[in-house]
């Protein structure tokens, strides 16, 4: 069997959501959409639903995945329906949702429903993706009140720049928010991952960890909170081949390495068909036999290279860790020039072996 593998580390999935909890005082909801960023939402939910206050996914199909494994926590739809007759499915289901826009505020106006259900209405504070224009928000959460079609509403908005510490753009969406919400009675939720890690003195009842539950820090410089984070992914292979080559020689597609000095190389079942970044370039680290090396050459569809001149003691079937608790996700992500976010939701073809830690 091939040996590339991801290890799903639960117990440190449960850690880095009480310190959500802990570090905020409020209620969490866990983000698992876009299949846990990864890690598998259906095992993730079940491994935090005994003290998870709710969930997050994207759409209603990650939802019904959810209630069909038998997740009876309350989840929230980011994105709100997409077609009016979604909000039977959301009565069915006791599913809660985001209004972001007016037409879905007049689809619930329009419904028939045979109870009442949950919003979270989002205001659009500075981000321009979506969410209702200030001078509507104080209306449309009156007209979600005299609708008597809704049971609870939680104000929300969502920020830009939180993963950046010194800019002034999360503290202007606050004051945004504040001016937009006054006079409406109701909880709010503002903080996401980055806003949890580093924005301590922003009021939020409700908040939203995401990239943090699987351990990967949002920032490009140092966090106290986010540095206690445990990682919930090791992404493993192994070495399947070993190659002496003299220098002068290239290595892999394109001889983008040509060895400067007699090297040893060993070759690793991962690629980019995998989920590990193609665009990850020669000194990428990863982790073989206990020690910390780099990747030379293109990554390639289902092998890369990696350098064991220095690991004498790794060998055919040495252990390698792409990123996981050694080799930081955020670390490869900086390498390759992308974010852990994108590198945890490429993750494909790898099968998932889960642990209590």
């Amino acid at each position: 069997m091939r040996p590339a593998r991801a290890l799903i580390d639960l117990e440190a999935l449960r850690h880095n959501y009480r310190i959500a909890r802990e570090v905020t005082g409020a209620k969490a909801l866990a983000v698992i959409k876009a299949d846990a960023y990864g890690h598998g939402a259906v095992r993730c939910a079940q491994a935090l639903e005994a003290e998870a206050d709710g969930f997050a996914v994207a759409c209603i199909e990650e939802a019904l995945e959810l209630r069909a494994a038998g997740i009876r926590a309350p989840v929230l739809l980011l994105e709100g329906i997409f077609e009016a007759d979604e909000l039977a499915l959301i009565v069915e289901h006791d599913f809660w949702t985001v209004v972001h826009s007016l037409w879905q505020l007049e689809a619930i106006e329009q419904a028939t429903l045979s109870k009442p259900i949950t919003v979270w209405l989002k205001l659009d504070s500075g981000m321009h993706r979506v969410g209702l224009h200030p001078k509507d928000y104080p209306a449309a959460y009156q007209r979600l009140l005299a609708s008597g079609k809704v049971a609870k509403i939680v104000l929300m908005s969502h920020f830009a720049r939180a993963d950046e510490l010194h800019a002034q753009s999360s503290t202007e969406q606050v004051a945004v928010f504040e001016a937009a919400r006054q006079g409406l009675a109701a909880e709010v939720s503002l903080r996401n991952s980055p806003a949890v890690l580093g924005w301590p003195k922003i009021h939020s009842d409700w908040v939203r960890p995401g990239i943090m539950l699987y351990g990967a820090t949002p920032f490009e410089e140092a966090n106290a909170v986010a540095d206690r984070l445990q990682p919930v992914m090791t992404l493993e292979s192994k070495v399947i081949s070993v190659r002496e080559l003299p220098a002068g020689e290239p290595v892999g597609y394109g001889a983008k390495f040509i060895t400067d000095k007699p090297m040893r190389i060993g070759v690793v079942a991962m690629g980019y068909a995998d989920g590990y970044p193609r665009q990850a370039p020669t000194g990428t680290p990863v982790l073989v036999a206990g020690k910390r090396s780099r990747i030379l050459g293109r990554v390639s569809m289902d092998m890369l290279c990696i350098d064991l001149t220095d690991v004498p003691e790794a060998d055919l079937g040495s252990t390698v860790e792409l990123w996981g608790k050694n080799i930081l996700a955020s670390e490869v992500a900086q390498w390759a020039d992308t974010i852990p976010y994108q590198i945890f939701c490429n993750l494909r073809r790898v099968p998932r072996l889960y642990s209590e830690g």
